[in-house]
């Protein structure tokens, strides 16, 4: 059996009790003593400080500059990388060659590189294919730790620790200085609260995060309240909810997609799987990831079969209970057909067939400051 990895604040997740899984190679805290459902509370009210230095961050330089690296990346993506203005950010998708999504990350252009966050269970393949598939630039991985605040008082929380933290814009990247070095700020997460994901030199960490920790309403949050969160946020996990096989469109983010790079504009397809995702953008594609909610408090999870009537139609891909929405809460996969709003479906939940209707993402609204 491999060896599991740690982050740099392993020891201080075992001091504040956190109960430790194995998670993308690493172990990782699910929960703290204050428990999944209050710790997602929490973070909604308050604000949640989350270890998510297991990821990977990679930087792309050329020897043309930021603009060249852009260039270079739009092979890989099919989003718009050029157009991405100095201390932006945004939702990128990396493609295989049939259209699937090999992973998804955020991509950052700053003054002299471009800065990439990609999924810990990927890292390395796609250190790999960055590496391959762009030979004229420098492809890095950065050793830093990665720590994601989100919630109500994040902002409040971070400028008091990194002064001119208000001022970062949602989807805005900022080097901020601080008492613990300097801080790769960026405001975001995938919560669909307010926050910050930062990059802190690794032996500054812990010291960073017992600051935040000090403020009043800031709690530590395990993966188990991550998972809630982002699903009530109708956000994808890769592996779960995409992978290899799904296209941006039959996942539903064909907002992630640009108008520049579809068909009719300046630099359309180009990408890996363009004949494939451009002919769905066009036409439509089979099947839609779409939100459902089951009738009654049980929860269905990944793996359930939906039918309509005798005929199977999709498969949940994630599901639970929603504690801001108090209520069972899921997304998977249905044929285009039975995709609409308001169709009825069934879900086989332990040789029983009960109600699930369609509805639409997210299931609670996203409180972004924009």
């Amino acid at each position: 059996m491999t060896e599991l990895l740690r982050t740099p604040l392993f020891e201080l997740h075992e001091e504040l009790g956190g109960k430790m899984v194995p998670f993308a190679g690493y172990e990782m805290p699910v929960q703290y003593p204050m428990g999944v459902m209050k710790e997602h509370v929490a973070c909604r009210t308050g604000a949640g400080v989350f270890d998510v230095s297991h990821m990977g961050q990679i930087t792309i330089r050329h020897p043309g500059g930021p603009d060249a690296a852009a260039a270079a990346l739009e092979r890989l993506v099919p989003q718009d990388v050029v157009g991405l203005k100095p201390g932006r950010q945004r939702y990128a998708l990396l493609l295989g060659n049939n259209g699937g999504i090999l992973d998804d990350l955020m991509v950052a252009r700053r003054a002299d590189d471009l800065f990439l966050v990609v999924n810990a269970a990927n890292k390395g393949a796609d250190l790999a294919l960055l590496r391959d598939g762009l030979p004229e630039c420098e492809v890095a991985q950065i050793d830093r730790a990665l720590i994601a605040l989100q919630g109500p008082l994040a902002e409040e929380a971070l400028e008091a620790v990194a002064p001119g933290a208000a001022a970062v814009s949602f989807m805005d990247v900022a080097t901020l200085g601080s008492g613990f070095g300097p801080l790769w700020v960026s405001r975001s997460g995938y919560t669909g609260e307010d926050g910050y994901e930062i990059s802190v030199a690794e032996d500054q960490a812990a010291t960073l995060v017992r600051a935040l920790l000090d403020r009043d309403g800031v709690v530590p949050v395990g993966l188990g309240a991550r998972d809630s969160l982002r699903l009530e946020a109708g956000l994808c996990l890769h592996g779960q909810d995409i992978d290899a096989h799904t296209s941006p469109v039959e996942a539903n983010l064909l907002w992630a997609i640009q108008k520049v790079r579809r068909n009719g504009g300046a630099r359309a397809g180009g990408f890996p799987g363009a004949e494939r995702v451009l002919a769905e953008i066009e036409g439509a594609p089979t099947r839609l990831r779409v939100g459902l909610v089951p009738e009654g408090r049980a929860p269905m999870r990944s793996g359930v079969e939906l039918f309509s009537g005798d005929r199977a139609v999709g498969r949940i891909t994630s599901g639970g209970f929603g504690p801001s929405v108090e209520r069972p809460i899921a997304m998977g996969y249905v044929d285009i057909d039975h995709a609409k709003v308001g169709t009825r479906l069934e879900g086989e939940l332990r040789g029983r067939r009960l109600p699930v209707e369609v509805t639409g993402l997210p299931f609670r609204p996203a409180t972004y400051k924009r």
